[in-house]
């Protein structure tokens, strides 16, 4: 799976104390839910969202237990598909870690937040950014010398005639 982070310029959410507020607010920045006005499309306000309260309501309010789809989508009322398309988008900022199956040997895969804590999970989801920041820098500094050694060549001498208007015909 790729890792995928949106990156946006914000000041820190430290003034706001409102858990509801900074936790929808900040899943807004990193790419989680969706940009925009309280509610989009059919599933209504953010805090009734599938995304929403499968973070708030599930992995937050219990972070080192391991959630199977099923437990989540009887807890969120909504399909397994449902469920995974929201594990995934986790998955993809490196938040979530795939826990061995239950002691019912039915080897089913469990999701929680990575090291069952917030703050150490971002730990590594920062890890990644800048992993995937240092690997665009080293593009960069590829394509500047790539720029750089094609404007020191002898740029190719062109005919005269290339660069000369087209004469009208017909006497004007």
């Amino acid at each position: 799976m790729p890792f995928e982070l949106a990156l946006r310029y914000s000041t820190p959410l430290t003034p706001i104390a409102d858990l509801d507020e900074v936790l929808r607010e900040f899943l807004r920045l990193v790419g989680y839910l969706p940009d925009g006005e309280e509610g989009r499309g059919s599933e209504g306000p953010i805090p009734q969202s599938i995304a929403y309260r499968l973070v708030h309501d599930c992995l937050l309010r219990d972070p080192a237990r391991p959630w199977y789809a099923d437990e989540l989508a009887a807890v969120l009322h909504t399909s397994k598909p449902s469920v995974y398309r929201h594990i995934n988008k986790l998955k993809s900022l490196d938040l979530l870690e795939e826990v061995a199956g239950a002691a019912d040997g039915k080897g089913r895969k469990g999701y929680r937040l990575r090291y069952g804590n917030l703050a150490r999970a971002w730990d590594f989801t920062e890890a990644n950014a800048q992993n995937a920041l240092r690997r665009y820098r080293e593009t960069v500094n590829h394509l500047q010398t790539l720029v750089e050694k094609k404007g020191s060549e002898t740029p190719p001498k062109i005919a005269p005639a290339l660069h000369a208007a087209p004469r009208m015909r017909g006497g004007r």
